[in-house]
């Protein structure tokens, strides 16, 4: 009984620990090395006009920030560090989401804390050793080219474009695939929401794999906004062509 109550009164102070109710989220950031006073700014979207729009501005004090509001729905949002080079792209969801700034790489930035954003994190890297082999293959060829093209070498340029095609061409397969494996193993991940909708917009997808890996989704990532959409476009998808003819009255069902 003792271990029983033990357990219980640990659960009850992890849950009292929350900064954060339903519905709300608190960024907290570290800015290590950036002077105090620098500005971070929270961009969105607006909903309506779908341009991107600032929702919130901060100031970096003692290598620390943070960021507090209320969310509907997880939604992807960036963070601006003023004269940095590049954006911090995250899910602005409900929780606790932990933010350090690499002020030396931007895109080395650190995000962690809540679901969605752990598996954002993941599945980027996923990505990235992907793309990895077009990186190396121009990492690798980039002075050969520019001797080609200094020396007018036909075939050597050629030779290199057609490589680069053909790996380009790999790495777009193997992508499409990385993003199907994840939407069919993650049904109640936001990301596996915006990859059935951008399939649901590719005409050349498989119609019925993009409504069974829809329908396999969690609830909560059906009602997202692009889950929404995604059952849009899918319902649209199955309706007769304009200028169809319609079946003959009286034929066989």
């Amino acid at each position: 009984m003792k271990k029983i109550f033990f357990l219980l009164t640990a659960s009850v102070a992890i849950i009292s620990c929350s900064k954060v109710k339903d519905g709300e989220y608190l960024i907290t950031g570290t800015a290590t090395g950036i002077a105090n006073g620098k500005t971070i700014i929270l961009q969105g979207q607006d909903p309506v006009t779908k341009m991107t729009v600032a929702l919130d501005t901060v100031k970096v004090e003692n290598g620390k920030f943070e960021i507090k509001g209320k969310v509907v729905e997880p939604a992807f949002h960036t963070l601006i560090l003023q004269d940095a080079n590049a954006p911090i792209p995250f899910i602005l969801e409900t929780g606790e989401i932990a933010i350090a700034i690499d002020k030396d790489s931007i895109h080395k930035s650190k995000i962690s804390g809540t679901y969605n954003n752990e598996e954002f994190v993941k599945f980027q890297e996923e990505l990235n050793k992907t793309q990895k082999r077009l990186m190396d293959f121009q990492k690798n060829n980039t002075a050969k080219m520019q001797q080609a093209q200094q020396a007018q070498d036909t075939a050597t340029i050629n030779g290199l474009m057609k490589q680069y095609m053909e790996i380009q061409t790999e790495v777009q397969n193997d992508t499409k695939k990385k993003y199907v494996t994840y939407a069919e193993s993650h049904p109640k991940s936001f990301i596996s929401a915006l990859i059935v909708k951008g399939m649901s917009e590719d005409p050349t997808a498989d119609a019925k794999k993009v409504e069974s890996i829809y329908n396999s989704l969690d609830e909560s990532v059906k009602n997202t906004t692009p889950g929404k959409e995604a059952k849009t476009k899918i319902g649209q998808a199955k309706l007769p062509a304009v200028g169809a003819s319609a079946p003959p009255v009286g034929s066989a069902k």
